[in-house]
């Protein structure tokens, strides 16, 4: 089965999508960047949506994909930004499977949006270099689809209060996993390494929608829950 591969960026968002039907990537690229202009429009109208660090409800008349990153702010309990680039990819690949793909991704930094028929390997990122890039997860049709999401608290490219080198999550969807992931990096802090990152499992263990948890720190790893196949990436 032949892959198509396709990047673009939309203002902050750097998308990449893999698909085996050309005219799904060309649906998704349209669909994302009409969900962002409204998004973008509904932000200038409503800066307390964006700065908001605990869920905010939108307006009645608010636009899908800020209903969307408030459903899975309200299950995480954090603000609803953080789950704005896993709603997006999310909608990104809803509109491929209307397309009728087979295989079907899209990626909006690091969090990603996937259904496939074949099996597809995803590597894994963290700031701690024993594992970044050196394990993945083997994603089979039986794991799809799913939203997977890592946040961390050693980079400054989103807000983290917490001390994991990553915290990564397979959920029911991407915007569910952005938002799982950035409330389960948060609670893992604190000199203890391993009851911190305890803290962090059980942090995701009561998220709705969330599947399973990869938390990493210092060296040491926890897991929970039902995870793809996990392999060594060489």
């Amino acid at each position: 089965m032949k892959l198509y591969e396709y990047n673009f960026i939309a203002g902050e968002s750097k998308i990449h999508m893999r698909c085996d039907r050309k005219e799904a990537i060309w649906a998704a690229v349209a669909e994302i960047r009409n969900h962002r202009e409204a998004l973008v429009k509904y932000l200038r109208m409503h800066p307390e949506f964006q700065y908001a660090l605990r869920p905010i409800s939108p307006l009645p008349d608010a636009p899908r994909i800020i209903r969307l990153m408030t459903e899975a702010s309200i299950r995480a309990d954090v603000g609803p930004m953080a789950a704005v680039a896993g709603a997006l990819a999310d909608m990104g690949l809803e509109a491929m499977l209307k397309m009728e793909a087979k295989v079907a991704l899209v990626e909006n930094g690091g969090e990603i949006a996937v259904y496939t028929e074949k099996p597809l390997i995803i590597s894994l990122f963290s700031n701690d270099p024993k594992f970044s890039n050196k394990i993945g997860f083997r994603i089979e049709g039986d794991d799809c689809p799913l939203g997977l999401a890592t946040s961390s608290s050693r980079t400054d490219r989103a807000l983290s209060l917490g001390e994991a080198d990553s915290a990564t999550i397979i959920a029911d969807n991407a915007s569910t996993a952005d938002a799982a992931a950035t409330a389960v990096c948060n609670s893992v802090f604190g000199n203890n390494i391993e009851e911190s990152i305890r803290k962090g499992l059980e942090r995701a263990k009561v998220i709705n929608g969330v599947r399973g948890a990869l938390i990493i720190r210092s060296g040491h790893s926890g897991l929970y829950g039902k995870l793809p196949r996990i392999i060594k990436i060489t």
